[in-house]
């Protein structure tokens, strides 16, 4: 059976380079890096060097990254902190946010009774900025703004530089999940005033379970998970030292090889929107993804014009057939109340058609783009 991998919003495979640093590293760096002896010197040397190449790359101080498990404690990290040590009262954010910083929200809404309010969003899913300017106007109360750089799910980018001059002249905070951006869009930190950022690997062809937090510093941030003085005493925990090594060299390739790649993804999106419109009419684009300057390249939700009962076999007559895409996101899969981000923009009626998520990395081709555009016209037309 053939087989193609379209769900990389998901998680990517790792390159062969990462591979090679990590298995190098599990063999030669296995020394506790808060040991004091010469294998935990060692370790630690490596853990540090690492860090400062990261912090390179986005124009910032070594000590402003936090290595964490990924995208999601980075989000709790500083979601969480902010109102409990900053003294945050308000925060807001929008409807279509990862649940990482959605569920966090809510949970600290209710232990702290917090105000939150939610951006508006055009039919598009994009966030309305005269909007978040009144919101901004209506409070004096300490506030937070967290808005996701690439949405997850329909790929929707926001003009981050915008936002953060925007709640720079407001005197706000402002924390982003680039979770989808980050290897994939060039960032600086220093040219963008973003207080905090969270990050995850496996978006860029790096290990699982392994991610950091940008932390702007001097914002009195404290830690979320506690035990040790690990990463400047802001996240307790042995630092995996052979993953963040991976991370790194992972991070370095996708940036060294930017423009070239997603000229290549870029490519074969256009390919797959050009190719389902011709064999598949009716078929319609979610969020800005027929937009390619208000989307990012590597993703493309659509919605197929098929009843909602057959729409109950789609996902599974493509899993069948060797094709790895998502309904809504891979965090919502299985969930009986569908997507929470196309819930938020789409109607009813439009909610009753199948959308799926394909999402696209440098492993993939034009010939899988039309194995999967057969499947699909074969099964909408059966």
């Amino acid at each position: 059976m053939k087989k193609v991998y379209f769900d990389n919003a998901a998680t990517t495979n790792l390159r062969k380079e990462v591979v090679h640093t990590m298995v190098n590293v599990l063999k030669t760096e296995y020394g506790n890096p808060s040991s004091t002896h010469s294998y935990g010197r060692s370790s630690k040397s490596l853990l540090e060097s690492c860090r400062k190449e990261i912090s390179k790359l986005f124009s910032v101080d070594a000590s402003e990254i936090i290595f964490t498990s990924g995208g999601t404690e980075a989000d709790n990290l500083v979601l969480n902190s902010s109102v409990q040590d900053l003294g945050v009262q308000r925060i807001i954010t929008s409807k279509i946010e990862h649940h990482a910083v959605l569920h966090t929200v809510e949970k600290l809404q209710q232990k702290f009774n917090i105000e939150v309010a939610y951006v508006d969003l055009n039919k598009k899913g994009q966030v309305n900025l005269s909007h978040l300017e009144q919101l901004l106007n209506e409070s004096s109360l300490k506030t937070l703004v967290s808005l996701m750089h690439v949405n997850n799910e329909i790929g929707n980018k926001l003009p981050l530089k915008e936002v953060a001059l925007l709640c720079k002249e407001h005197g706000v905070l402002l924390h982003s999940d680039t979770v989808q951006s980050v290897g994939h869009y060039p960032i600086s930190f220093q040219d963008i005033p973003i207080d905090f950022a969270a990050v995850a690997a496996h978006k860029f062809h790096g290990p699982k379970g392994v991610g950091f937090a940008f932390i702007r510093k001097n914002t009195g941030l404290k830690p979320y998970i506690t035990g040790g003085a690990q990463e400047r005493g802001l996240r307790a925990g042995t630092e995996p030292v052979y993953a963040i090594a991976g991370m790194t060299e992972a991070l370095k390739l996708a940036y060294q090889n930017l423009e070239k790649e997603r000229q290549y993804i870029l490519d074969i999106k256009q390919y797959f929107k050009k190719e389902i419109t011709k064999h598949i009419p009716g078929v319609s684009f979610n969020g800005n993804c027929d937009d390619d300057a208000g989307s990012t390249f590597t993703i493309l939700n659509l919605r197929l014009p098929i009843s909602s009962e057959k729409a109950m076999l789609l996902v599974f007559q493509l899993d069948l057939k060797g094709i790895a895409c998502s309904q809504g996101s891979a965090c919502q899969s299985g969930s009986p109340e569908g997507s929470h981000v196309l819930s938020a923009i789409l109607s009813s009626e439009e909610m009753k058609q199948p959308s799926i998520r394909f999402s696209f990395s440098i492993f993939n081709t034009k010939e899988e783009v039309d194995y999967v555009i057969a499947t699909l016209k074969e099964f909408v037309n059966s």
